[in-house]
């Protein structure tokens, strides 16, 4: 188990590098996120007296609330600000992002890097649209913002087609697009009367989706038959904040919840589907990550200033 303080600042997303496996990106925001500054930390670990030590650290003038790592350059990541801006950062320069988009008009929630084109990311906002950039453009490609009647919390791109992407809103659907097409081409109302807060898709199986609620639940979609989940997994006690599949177990899914825990489901057992609970936190847990090259470990970031990188016992055995 590694642990970092985030000193004075509430973690609200992570992401391992898809290039290295030591290293970490987390962004959060001063006073949980609700006024003030935030700060992107970029970790390495493995290295240093207790195990993780800092490469990078970038203070925002507002709160921070999701980062990716871009796909194309193992040196830049962007950030999603409470400010409404996106920030694009290269770690081997100091101090100032290297590209700064404002265009949503309120909290941007989420952003997400394109697996397979890698020269593109998604953006989804508390004011309803969602946006395609690419870092060589000064204003986004495409605007979605027709369709959603709430918050979009999440935006996540599919692992086996470039052009397909989901998102998550706080008006009970879950929508796919095609970003070659003006209007969704899919919608499910997927926990009704519920916000959506977080989605994912299966990273082997291209129809598995995901979905995670204020309802305490998670739900397994199969995206040919929309009309009804393949599974409802409940054991969260508060609403589930963000919700990742393994990317090395077709099964294995993890949540995060404001019930300050992390889950592990195995959604092959539908009996039992449940296989560990961490309570390591003090506070609502918000960020997730599964990294891609030390299969079975994971990291969490929490309202209690704390990340977590570790490999739970379910994994080890």
């Amino acid at each position: 188990m590694l642990k970092f303080r985030t000193q004075g600042y509430n973690g609200y997303s992570l992401q391992f590098s898809p290039f290295i496996e030591n290293k970490i990106a987390c962004a959060t925001s001063a006073n949980f996120g609700l006024v003030g500054n935030g700060r992107l930390f970029v970790l390495n670990t493995g290295v240093g007296p207790e195990g993780v030590e800092v490469e990078r650290i970038y203070d925002t003038q507002d709160g921070l609330f999701d980062c990716s790592w871009s796909e194309i350059n193992e040196n830049q990541l962007v950030t999603a600000s409470g400010d409404g801006s996106i920030k694009l950062w290269d770690i081997k320069l100091t101090e100032f992002p290297i590209q700064n988009w404002h265009e949503h008009s309120r909290e941007v929630f989420s952003v997400q890097w394109n697996f397979i084109k890698k020269d593109t990311f998604i953006s989804g906002s508390w004011d309803h649209s969602i946006k395609l950039w690419t870092p060589e453009r000064s204003q986004s490609l495409t605007t979605f913002n027709i369709e959603h009647t709430n918050c979009v919390y999440n935006t996540i791109w599919s692992p086996y087609n470039a052009d397909l992407f989901g998102s998550a809103s706080g008006d009970q659907t879950v929508k796919i697009w095609d970003t070659k097409l003006p209007h969704s081409i899919q919608t499910i109302i997927a926990h009704p009367g519920f916000e959506i807060l977080s989605m994912d898709w299966n990273k082997y199986q291209e129809n598995i989706i995901i979905t995670a609620s204020t309802d305490k639940s998670l739900k397994v979609w199969d995206l040919r038959r929309p009309d009804i989940e393949l599974l409802c997994l409940r054991g969260h006690e508060y609403a589930v904040r963000r919700v990742k599949c393994s990317p090395h177990n077709v099964n294995i899914i993890a949540s995060v919840s404001y019930d300050m825990t992390m889950r592990i489901w195995d959604i092959s057992r539908q009996s039992n589907p449940l296989v560990e609970v961490y309570d390591g936190h003090t506070e609502f847990v918000l960020g997730l990550d599964f990294n891609l090259y030390i299969e079975g470990q994971i990291a969490t970031c929490a309202w209690d200033e704390n990340i977590h990188i570790f490999q739970p016992p379910a994994f080890l055995s």
